[in-house]
C-alpha cells in the first residue's frame, strides 16, 4: 500500500462539496487513514507551497489557501499517487478530463478544488507537513 495527501481546498468547503469528494475517493477504493479539517494561515500556506517560491501565482495561491478551511487527508492504496491523480484530473479544470473531480467541481486553475501529492517523495513530505503524528 502507498500513501499521498490530498488536500480538499476552501472553494470546495465553502460549497460544501467534502463529501462529494470523500464519495469520489471512496469509490476509487482509497482508505483514508487521516483527516482533518484546518485553515492555513497565509505563512504555512506558503511554507507548504515553497516549491512555488518566484513564481507569479504564489501569492495568489497562498491567499487563496489561507482565505477558508481546508481538509488535508492522507489517503491509502495500491499506486496511490498515480491513482488519485488521475482521478482529480490536470490542474486546469478546463482541461481535466470529463469525469474527473477537477473538471466536475473545479472553478478555475487556482480554485481547481483539490491538491493531490505529485510523486511519491513529495507526498512523503506533504503527509509529514500535516500530520507529523503519522
Amino acid at each position: 500500500m502507498n500513501r499521498t495527501l490530498l488536500i480538499i481546498k476552501p472553494d470546495v468547503t465553502e460549497r460544501n462539496l467534502v463529501g462529494h469528494v470523500v464519495s469520489r475517493l471512496e469509490r476509487a477504493r482509497f482508505r483514508i487513514v487521516a483527516m482533518r479539517l484546518t485553515r492555513l494561515s497565509e505563512t504555512d500556506a506558503r511554507r507548504f507551497y515553497a516549491v512555488h517560491e518566484g513564481k507569479p501565482f504564489l501569492s495568489d495561491l497562498v491567499r487563496f489557501m489561507a482565505s477558508g478551511p481546508c481538509v488535508p487527508m492522507v489517503v491509502e492504496k495500491e499506486n496511490a499517487v498515480e491513482d488519485i491523480r488521475t482521478l482529480i484530473g490536470a490542474t486546469d479544470p478546463a482541461k481535466a478530463a470529463c469525469g474527473t473531480v477537477r473538471n466536475e467541481i473545479g472553478r478555475d486553475i487556482q480554485m481547481n478544488s483539490v491538491h493531490a501529492s505529485d510523486s511519491d517523495a513529495n507526498a512523503v513530505k506533504e503527509i509529514a507537513f500535516f500530520f507529523p503524528e503519522l
